[in-house]
């Protein structure tokens, strides 16, 4: 599906495609925004800034990526980017270790901790690497437990039951993210105790959520589109990162559970959902 518009003296063209993987795509996408000799070309996954990166060295390309940006060879340094491509990177991976240290704080006795991933996801092998260190840290054992589709997700959630799992991470993804009412509305109906990124999780019956403030991180990489439309070059301006992580706790869900959340994770969360 495209869309275009018109944005301070620029043409826009805006790219869409199903959330569930087609990452095949990505490279046709960009070498056709390239044709069209966009001002900008914005992305919101790493494999779409590599695809982008790969389709030219002149148009400037803002991202928003979960991984860190340097090891992913899409820029020179976080101050100082170089080349075409700057942005913002959200740190999805590195907080892994926060939700399992999270789940582990309401659930002390689970010794077994889900991770759901998307295998389409070039960013999955990593991700699931930074779960398996963190569960070492903390002295847990992960299952992997994959889902890549809608019609996947019974199938993932029937193992999960199965196997007894104490509770759930579910993996930063692009797709999972356009599914946040669904798998919330899964772990309540399987009652299983579950992290994830963003506050609409835990508004949807999710047990817990732990992250950035997405509309905040997209906010910044706005920006930036406008300052490049305005004539800097993205070889100046710095990645920039999130300062700020917000902690969400759905205590109905809680109850319903039959779990006691400490009292200080209730204090220390931007808000408790009743």
């Amino acid at each position: 599906m495209k869309e275009t518009g018109y944005i301070e003296g620029q043409n826009v063209v805006i790219e869409r495609h199903s959330a569930e993987g087609h990452y095949d795509r990505l490279p046709a996408l960009a070498a056709d925004l390239v044709r069209r000799q966009v001002a900008v070309i914005v992305s919101t996954a790493l494999a779409a800034a590599l695809a982008a990166k790969a389709a030219t060295t002149t148009i400037p390309i803002v991202f928003t990526t979960a991984t860190d940006p340097v090891k992913d060879g899409l820029v020179a340094s976080l101050s100082r980017p170089g080349g075409n491509l700057t942005g913002v990177s959200l740190l999805t991976g590195e907080l892994v270790q926060k939700r399992l240290e999270l789940l582990r704080d309401v659930l002390p006795n689970a010794t077994g901790i889900a991770v759901l991933i998307n295998p389409n996801n070039p960013n999955a092998e990593q991700n699931l690497q930074l779960a398996r260190e963190a569960a070492r840290v903390i002295g847990r054992q992960i299952i992997v437990v994959k889902a890549g589709a809608i019609s996947e997700f019974d199938t993932a959630f029937q193992t999960i039951v199965q196997r007894r799992v104490g509770a759930l991470v579910i993996a930063g993804d692009p797709f999972f993210n356009s599914q946040i009412e669904q798998l919330g509305a899964l772990t309540v109906r399987h009652a299983v105790p579950a992290i994830y990124q963003q506050r609409e999780f835990a508004a949807a019956g999710g047990l817990l959520s732990y992250g950035i403030n997405l509309p905040d991180a997209y906010r910044l990489a706005g920006i930036y589109v406008g300052q490049i439309l305005k004539g800097n070059k993205p070889a100046d301006l710095p990645v920039q990162q999130p300062a700020k992580f917000e902690l969400f706790i759905n205590l109905k869900t809680a109850k319903a559970l039959g779990l006691t959340v400490p009292q200080g994770l209730l204090n220390a969360a931007d808000e408790v959902i009743e």
